[in-house]
């Protein structure tokens, strides 16, 4: 039997408790109100209010730490753990690829409760993980989006090749399809080339999103693409 919200005033506990199943559009558009903008925080968290733009340079001074092999492993311990299994509020939200050489915590230096982040191969924006990004976004109070494309992505690389792929995998390999077409011609590195044009279009399919395109206008997110260079662990900015 279905259900019906019409709340007008959900708290993000409230919606929370909705699980993850039950969040849709249509309750996103009807339940969540103005209240969303101002979410409640983790009250032993450090990154309170924090802007895109510094959200970014957190994550990219964490990759320069990595780097550097001067990590600070923050907020790992048991206190952090309890702290936010009361709630979470990331700072910033990752769309990365499956490829098991590039965990986000790792290469950002970050912890528990720090990054939101949904991972696919191929670091594609299909309708699941522009939804949990919205949600990343707009209930949790992510204030940056990273789409982290990779050194030698496999499924980039067999998007080139136009292989046979068998099961779902043809569907990966579609999503992809258009980054790779608008890199053909280009010099340098064929599948770099793509990679990287590949988190181009994946950032204009987030941006299309009207939940994230409202919040880029009320300068409340911004949404940005990565590299991550798999010999070297260094992160660097694709425009």
């Amino acid at each position: 039997m279905k259900k019906q919200y019409n709340q007008t005033n959900f708290s993000r506990r409230n919606l929370l408790k909705l699980g993850a199943g039950a969040v849709s559009s249509g309750v996103l558009a009807a339940g969540l109100g103005a209240n969303l903008a101002a979410p409640e925080r983790v009250s032993a968290q450090d990154k309170k209010e924090i802007t895109p733009d510094a959200a970014l340079k957190e994550l990219l001074d964490g990759n320069d730490r990595f780097v550097k092999a001067k990590k600070r492993n923050p907020h790992q311990s048991l206190k952090r753990l309890q702290e936010v299994a009361k709630g979470q509020n990331p700072f910033a939200s990752i769309l990365g690829c499956a490829d098991s050489r590039v965990p986000s915590e790792i290469v950002f230096d970050q912890g528990l409760g720090d990054l939101f982040v949904c991972r696919v191969a191929g670091n594609i924006a299909t309708p699941e993980e522009t939804g949990s990004l919205e949600f990343g976004s707009l209930v949790l109070g992510s204030k940056l989006i990273l789409v982290l494309g990779h050194e030698r992505c496999g499924a980039v690389d067999a998007t080139i090749k136009g292989a046979a792929v068998p099961g779902e995998i043809g569907s990966l390999l579609a999503a992809i399809k258009p980054g790779v077409e608008q890199s053909q011609g280009k010099p340098g590195d064929k599948l770099e080339n793509a990679c990287k044009a590949n988190v181009l279009v994946q950032i204009e399919k987030l941006k299309s999103s009207p939940v994230l395109a409202g919040l880029i206008k009320e300068n409340k997110l911004k949404i940005v693409g990565g590299y991550y260079d798999l010999d070297t662990g260094k992160v660097s900015l694709v425009s």
